[in-house]
């Protein structure tokens, strides 16, 4: 019998919805450019080419906001000095924390521009008969996944408080994710409440936490809906990319 595994990445490919200088753009190369590319560059007559083959397909991304999939971000991206020590980069997360046991915090019933709370948390853990362990990969569910390729992905949603990150790091998670743009609050919005507020520590606060609390945590995740409170492992190996601040992630959950 076949382990269920359920995918909770977002494709990666040109969408129109993305900030214009982070949208993905991919140059799919045919098997017929290849077929040149074989006789002229490698010199192999076309009379030696395999039977029924007239060449490899190849693919070239143009440009690629690292920041604009399904992601996991490094304490690098929130500063230069994470608990007084430098930050890591992507490539120096230890991978053992990229994999372990998932919990689903369902905050569906959060409106846009209105934060996480502790509260919040905390209901829906009891609700569910849930004690966080050491070591859990804890996902925040806002279903705004469902916006993805529109423009309201990146100018809509709720967002996690610096306190909610906080009480997570806390309780033993290393890793934390969110199906929706970004872990805030969305960021113009984040920007004009600041001003509206004239308070310098508005801004990006749960992020931030990250600069005295070592913890990563994975944006833009899909198909949190599919997933029970518990109950199933969640993998989310980011792609090698040294001194990098984040990297994509093929994020799946596999279910026990």
């Amino acid at each position: 019998m076949k382990t269920p595994i359920i995918d909770l990445s977002k494709p990666i490919q040109y969408n129109a919805g993305d900030p214009w200088f982070m949208r993905v753009k991919i140059k799919h190369k045919p098997h017929k450019k290849s077929h040149w590319l074989i006789r002229l560059a490698l010199n192999l007559p076309f009379r030696l080419f395999p039977k029924n083959w007239i060449g490899w397909a190849d693919d070239t991304i143009k440009n690629m906001g690292l920041h604009a999939t399904t992601h996991i971000d490094a304490p690098w991206h929130y500063g230069p000095v994470v608990e007084g020590k430098p930050a890591k980069t992507i490539d120096q997360i230890p991978l053992e924390w990229c994999y372990g046991n998932g919990i689903v915090i369902d905050c569906t019933h959060k409106e846009d521009f209105v934060a996480i709370t502790v509260d919040d948390l905390k209901k829906d853990l009891d609700k569910n008969g849930i004690t966080i362990q050491q070591g859990n990969i804890v996902l925040i569910r806002t279903d705004r996944d469902r916006l993805m390729g529109t423009p309201d992905f990146v100018e809509k949603g709720t967002g996690m408080s610096r306190e909610a990150t906080e009480w997570l790091i806390d309780q033993g998670v290393k890793v934390m994710g969110i199906d929706q743009w970004g872990w805030d609050l969305p960021l113009k919005y984040m920007a004009k409440k600041a001003k509206e507020l004239n308070d310098p520590e508005y801004f990006w606060e749960g992020h931030r936490v990250g600069i005295e609390k070592e913890y990563l945590h994975i944006e833009q995740l899909t198909n949190l809906s599919a997933l029970p409170p518990s109950g199933f492992k969640i993998c989310v190996f980011p792609l090698k990319i040294v001194g990098g601040s984040a990297a994509p992630a093929r994020v799946v959950a596999i279910m026990d």
